[in-house]
């Protein structure tokens, strides 16, 4: 019979005799419930075949008075059904056999435990090790599967993060067979066991010689030795490892935003492990809830930490891909300033481009927005000649002109249009030390400056635009939702009170009406009142600079005082133009001071043309940074995309600058480098020869 027997857990015909009277399967070792090796009556020997062996007999051939049947079920999980997500701790299998077992308790045991086993601290550590190791490698999951379905990434980062994940976790340690020793040895100073007592609800639980909770210290090792925030640096290593151009900032933002699982990912972690055991008794959300937000600065150094702990070299930031995505958010053309970035870049390779341990280091995105600010600067010739001053007064200069044009007779607007142009014309014509127009020094001079001027006034419309919001701050039904799925996520109401409910649901619906009906009352009321304020204020302006704006006022007046009433509205235009460009200097000038900048003025009689490097100056103990109006505007504006505090755009800057003054000094230093004579006795000896057949050949 033990021959024909078939295995219901792997399939296998055939039985071996164990030593306590029970039979075991041949190739997995399930025990078989329905065999047994013991002493029987005569009346109940089953021998189908005729074949007696002793006392093998079946269970389903005893005398009952009442026939139940057993289904078996198998002791150990089938090897082709093992995964990474299977379930150990779950009280209904691993801990409360009597619920399991159908025959009762195989041992003495005490009433007063109702049959619960107890465990030993091998389950405690074991089980709270186990669980917090597969709920960080399920959220590292998470990440790169969100990271792949919303943000497009290469599915690579999955197999490259597994691949740094159980490297790393191989690295740290933790499995050793001393680890759970090793931390209940260690104690806090100060910590004694005089009168300690531990609680009636914590008193089954092993404690350290310090009277403190195992459980905890296993834990908060645990965690000090890789925290949650360890999660997004893996996911973001994987990112940087697939060249995919995801800076930290990202990883930053989408965790907050609640895009890529990190503050409520406890709640999907829960699900797939269950809920605390009695080994594991610590809460999901203790376990797995994230407390604050990784900074910025520190998710880059975490990253080359683990990449340097498990010995992975890493390649530099994808330049290409980073710069070709701040100049889309800057508008600036891509096909004329990316390859000189990218020639700057190949020639120059800074070491800054790496990833570094250091947390105060200047992060890597810095220097990649430098190298463009160095292509730009040289491609638009931002060298502090003006152009933003030059800029302005251009435009108000047009606009006073457009103001008094349909108001002035046709001599009068004539000669204001002349003397528009000229005032618009004269401050771009510069004259240097020698008396040269410095426009006329090169072929490119005007263009590159319509160039720039163009680009400075974009830069500076767009700076505002161009701020990296969250997509929570949108409007307050986005903001509400995130507070339910990300900062609340988890919480209910501590009383299921439907009239609460009910409260939340009518106040919420008297917002939308009363949010509705403003909206309305600003278009339908609220807006032709203001068009009419607004006309009422332009003609009160127009009366006060004396432009006529009656029809009977216009009849009465003589071609003398209309004369005059030109030359002062032109006077007035002039003056109101130049009022408004040094209204505007005046708040660049208090942006610059707020930032701890220094305006400085246009460069006036210029000898170089060449590239101008700026530099810092110690002030009472604090840095001062000078820099011209054109420089700020671009460095401001590069430094809000970056997401970069505008002097460590500028240092990043700067330290770019020189690295590739360096680079021109050794090549040129090597140019004219005269070679060493070299005395060779072979050379030596060929060059009379040399000389005697060239002599015989001119004879």
């Amino acid at each position: 019979m033990s021959d024909k027997w078939i295995c219901e857990n792997c399939g296998t015909v055939g039985l071996v005799e164990g030593n306590d009277g029970f039979f075991y399967c041949t190739n997995c070792s399930t025990r078989a419930e329905d065999y047994q090796d013991t002493g029987v009556a005569d009346e109940d020997f089953y021998d189908k075949d005729g074949d007696a062996r002793g006392g093998l007999y079946s269970n389903r051939h005893v005398r009952r008075g009442v026939s139940s049947a057993v289904k078996p079920e198998p002791l150990s999980q089938p090897l082709d059904n093992i995964s990474p997500f299977y379930n150990p701790f779950s009280q209904t299998k691993t801990e409360d056999h009597n619920a399991v077992d159908a025959k009762g308790p195989t041992g003495p045991t005490d009433f007063g435990l109702d049959g619960i086993i107890e465990l030993s601290v091998e389950d405690y550590y074991t089980q709270i090790r186990l669980r917090y190791v597969m709920g960080l490698q399920r959220l590292i999951e998470l990440q790169c599967e969100a990271l792949v379905r919303k943000f497009k990434v290469n599915p690579t980062i999955c197999g490259l993060s597994a691949t740094i994940w159980l490297r790393f976790l191989a690295g740290t340690r933790l499995f050793d067979d001393d680890w759970a020793d090793s931390e209940m040895c260690r104690g806090r100073q100060g910590d004694t066991l005089e009168g300690f007592k531990p609680r009636a609800n914590y008193r089954a639980e092993p404690h350290t010689k310090y009277g403190q909770r195992a459980v905890m210290v296993w834990f908060r090792s645990l965690r000090n030795t890789i925290p949650l925030s360890y999660t997004l640096a893996v996911s973001f290593l994987a990112c940087h490892l697939s060249r995919e151009a995801v800076l930290p900032t990202d990883i930053v933002k989408w965790s907050l935003e609640g895009n890529l699982p990190y503050f409520s990912a406890f709640l999907q972690i829960e699900k797939e492990l269950g809920g605390p055991s009695r080994a594991c008794p610590i809460s999901s959300s203790l376990m797995f809830r994230p407390t604050e937000s990784v900074p910025v600065q520190k998710l880059e150094s975490l990253a080359a930490t683990i990449s340097e702990s498990i010995g992975l070299h890493l390649p530099p930031v994808n330049f290409y891909a980073i710069a070709l995505r701040y100049l889309g958010k800057l508008s600036l053309p891509v096909e004329k300033i990316l390859p000189h970035a990218c020639r700057i870049y190949e020639w120059s390779m800074p070491p800054d481009l790496w990833l570094s341990t250091n947390e105060f280091r200047l992060p890597t995105r810095a220097f990649v927005m430098s190298i463009v600010i160095v292509a730009v600067r040289i491609l638009y010739n931002i060298h502090g000649f003006g152009e933003w001053e030059k800029c302005l007064s251009r435009k108000h200069a047009l606009s006073s002109t457009s103001n008094q044009k349909g108001d002035l007779d046709t001599i009068s607007s004539s000669k204001m249009r002349s003397g528009s142009e000229e005032d618009s014309g004269s401050p771009s014509r510069s004259l240097d030390d020698l008396g040269t127009d410095i426009g006329r020094n090169s072929s490119n001079a005007q263009s590159s400056e319509l160039d720039a001027a163009e680009l400075l006034s974009s830069l500076e419309a767009r700076y505002n635009e161009i701020a990296d919001s969250y997509e929570y701050c949108k409007d307050l039904p986005t903001y509400l939702q995130f507070c339910k799925d990300v900062v609340f996520a988890g919480s209910k109401s501590s009383l299921n009170d439907e009239k609460e409910e009910e409260l939340i649901e009518s106040l919420w619906e008297f917002y939308q009406s009363g949010k509705d009906s403003e909206t309305a009352a600003g278009k339908g009321l609220f807006g032709d009142r203001d068009v009419e304020q607004k006309r009422l204020r332009d003609s009160d302006e127009c009366a006060s600079d004396g432009t006529p704006f009656s029809g009977d006022h216009q009849g009465n007046k003589t071609g003398d005082h209309s004369c005059a009433s030109s030359q002062n509205s032109q006077c007035s235009g002039a003056n109101d133009a130049e009022t408004l460009k040094d209204e505007a200097i005046r708040r660049m000038k208090l942006d610059m001071e707020e930032k701890r900048f220094c305006y400085i003025p246009p460069r006036v009689n210029l000898k170089r043309f060449d590239y101008l490097h700026y530099v810092r100056k110690k002030d009472e103990g604090a840095y001062t940074y000078v820099a011209h109006a054109d420089y700020y505007i671009l460095l401001r504006a590069c430094a809000r995309v970056a997401q970069v505090e505008i002097r460590c755009m500028h240092i990043a800057v700067l330290s770019i600058e020189r690295r590739l003054a360096w680079l021109e000094k050794r090549i040129n230093h090597c140019l004219h480098l005269t070679p060493p004579v070299v005395s060779c006795e072979y050379c030596t000896e060929m060059f009379p020869d040399a000389e005697n057949n060239i002599g015989e050949s001119i004879d």
